[in-house]
């Protein structure tokens, strides 16, 4: 390849930066950079270095290992893509070796991504792409930016990259947060805010991980200003309950070497325990553990020992159960509070549900369809006084409008043609001293209706035939994905049973619309996982993508692609690649997708195109398009995609993909 002349004017310019040196700034990171890539690695900034990925098998190996910090950084990294995304950058997360283990871009530029290296699996190690923001920031240990013509390659010089290192508690590197562009103004400063907007969501992210890490402990939180300590959380010290330190964040070791508590500069668990929170606060630890009862505001101030520096102190305090909490708590609650985790909607629905567990009261529930409404009526069911009578569920729409009044109300033997010779005891009957679940009542035909709301109204029923109704003692959960109003007004359903079934009404909010989407999928894969006897993981990048999906058919839906996942995937953990491919459309490159096929197919061997659209026919696609690729070397495209021979073979079949050579002729 011949260098254009920016390119060779690049390359006079370091080795005239390096013979002159005294470089002050940020310049000499940059200037150190490309010393250590001639004296140590041997690079040539003249000499091509393109794109270097790993195979998928190895970048799967990098995901296991970054896998709890992905599944923190998630939120970050895709707000810090919204705010840069219009700006043209795209952003990456290496984990320490500088391997890109998570990438967000535009779908349009993905040749290009692929390309220069801007893209999930690249490697960035400064070893091998020389001078860098990622390669750069891993060996510095800190914020920067490389700016054109500060990158060692003189293939890079189009190039401006911001990065920022994100630390472990303990000081270990732990990964690496990037945003790069292709198109930018000349000046470096022009990426002044870019390096503070990557700074801080780097801070975010490492602070999250922080919390999560060590949400079991008291986590004492510091801030010069009493108005930001609950918000900013500047320092965040965790501590045992006598005091001793456990871990901080990056700020939090600043602030213990000032007051003369020094740590390594990569601290370990021991480093910290030597000391306790009483050597960095002029305060006893029973105080610092009291500082949420000491005011309104929960804060504290307290003086450092060494400078007596003011600072403002909250507390952040793990989760407590009193040691008779199992006995103490109402564990016939469990099958409500198994329903939600955080979401406020639901939250507010199941103390509703709570109160009215065992009120003599009927229940309409309404939400989306899939969106759990028989869970929510069997764990109304399972935590009443009733939980050890029958509940029966009846789905209004599935039955047959002929089979509904016997199934419903049972018949006397010889009452109809066809009937049981000693009869049959209706659902309805069935049900009594329990829960009767009407599903989809909405759907319940009009004469139907009327039979129902004198069963409702009476606490009795008539089975056809008979002459003698019996008496019957339940509580009807109705439910229902259809605005009952409406019907009424349509003359489609009765408007006395609507007020007869809404003795209360509980509302399903949507799945997409849930803030514990995460805490459903993990809890419905932990279940399916135990009805399969299996042990399956579910990664952290098949995890974002779920979380990412909008999930029209709600929970029913999130259960049926899990249990997708689980049936076709291979190996002991469900990627992103095992998921239906529904799931990702509309997603921007994510961790584990593999790389995505070419706009044009090279290379191929046969003039048929992709097999006829199926049910899911984009997932064809890629697959078909990888195979022409590597002309039909199943192994090649295994290693592609980061799936198993076998897995390649089942796709096909499943998907109706025919070899060439096995093809009929035509």
């Amino acid at each position: 390849m011949t260098a254009t002349l920016s390119q060779r004017q690049h390359v006079e310019i370091i080795l005239d930066s390096l013979n002159r040196s005294g470089a002050q700034g940020e310049h000499a990171i940059i200037e150190r950079s490309w010393r250590r890539c001639i004296d140590r690695y041997g690079l040539d900034p003249a000499r091509p270095t393109p794109a270097r990925y790993v195979p998928g098998v190895t970048l799967r190996e990098h995901q296991d290992q970054a896998d709890d910090l992905l599944q923190v950084a998630r939120a970050g990294v895709e707000q810090l893509y919204r705010q840069v995304a219009p700006l043209g950058y795209v952003v990456l997360l290496t984990d320490a070796r500088g391997i890109a283990v998570q990438f967000l871009g535009a779908k349009r530029d993905q040749r290009e991504h692929q390309r220069t290296g801007l893209y999930l699996g690249a490697d960035w190690s400064e070893a091998h792409a020389g001078t860098c923001a990622v390669g750069t920031c891993i060996h510095e240990r800190s914020a920067l930016t490389c700016h054109h013509s500060d990158h060692f390659s003189a293939h890079h010089i189009q190039l401006t990259c911001t990065a920022a290192p994100i630390f472990d508690p303990h000081g270990q590197l732990l990964a690496v947060l990037d945003i790069s562009a292709y198109q930018s103004p000349a000046t470096k400063d022009s990426q002044t805010f870019a390096l503070q907007l990557v700074k801080y969501t780097a801070k975010m992210i490492e602070d999250a991980y922080f919390l999560q890490r060590y949400g079991d402990h008291p986590i004492v939180c510091l801030d010069r200003s009493r108005e930001f300590v609950q918000i900013n959380r500047r320092y965040l010290l965790a501590i045992e309950e006598d005091g001793s330190l456990v871990a901080a964040n990056t700020a939090g070791r600043k602030l213990m070497r000032h007051h003369g508590l020094p740590l390594p500069e990569a601290g370990e668990a021991r480093s910290f325990r030597a000391w306790n929170i009483r050597d960095l606060l002029d305060a006893e630890v029973d105080e610092v553990l009291a500082i949420p009862q000491h005011s309104d505001d929960r804060v504290q101030a307290f003086h450092t020992r060494r400078h007596r520096e003011i600072h403002f102190a909250t507390l952040i305090e793990p989760p407590r159960r009193a040691p008779d909490a199992t006995s103490a708590r109402d564990t016939s609650l469990a099958p409500l509070e198994a329903l939600a985790d955080d979401d406020p909607s639901m939250r507010d629905t199941l103390t509703r549900a709570t109160r009215l567990r065992n009120e003599p009261i009927n229940i309409l529930v309404i939400g989306e369809t899939g969106t759990g409404k028989e869970r929510m009526a069997r764990a109304l069911h399972e935590s009443s006084r009733r939980h050890d009578r029958p509940f029966v569920a009846i789905n209004c729409a599935a039955m047959p409008e002929s089979l509904i009044e016997s199934e419903l109300f049972g018949y006397e033997p010889g009452s109809f043609t066809g009937a049981r010779s000693k009869g049959m005891k209706g659902l309805i009957a069935q049900a009594d001293g329990g829960t009767l679940f009407l599903d989809e009542i909405g759907d319940m035909p009009l004469q139907l209706q009327t039979r129902l709301l004198r069963v409702l109204a009476e606490q009795e029923v008539l089975p056809i035939g008979a002459s003698r109704p019996t008496k019957v003692e339940l509580r009807v959960v109705a439910a229902t994905h259809r605005d009952l109003r409406e019907l009424i007004a349509a003359g489609r359903f009765r408007e006395d049973l609507f007020y007869r079934l809404n003795g209360a009404s509980l509302r399903l909010p949507p799945l997409r619309e849930r803030a514990d989407r995460g805490y459903l999928i993990r809890q419905i894969f932990a279940e399916l996982n135990r009805e399969r006897g299996s042990r399956v993981r579910l990664r952290g990048d098949a995890i974002s993508a779920l979380l990412a999906y909008p999930w029209p058919g709600n929970i029913r839906e999130l259960h049926n692609a899990l249990r997708y996942a689980l049936a076709t995937g291979d190996g002991e953990e469900v990627v992103v690649g095992d998921l239906p491919e529904e799931c990702l459309h509309g997603q921007l490159a994510h961790p584990g997708a593999g790389q995505p096929e070419a706009s044009h197919v090279e290379g191929t061997t046969s003039s048929q195109g992709p097999p006829a659209a199926t049910s899911r026919p984009l997932e064809q696609d890629l697959l078909y398009r990888a195979l022409c690729r590597h002309q039909w070397n199943i192994s090649a495209v295994a290693r592609e995609l980061g799936l198993s021979r076998p897995t390649i073979y089942r796709r096909m079949k499943r998907l109706g993909i025919v070899p060439p050579n096995q093809q009929m002729p035509t």
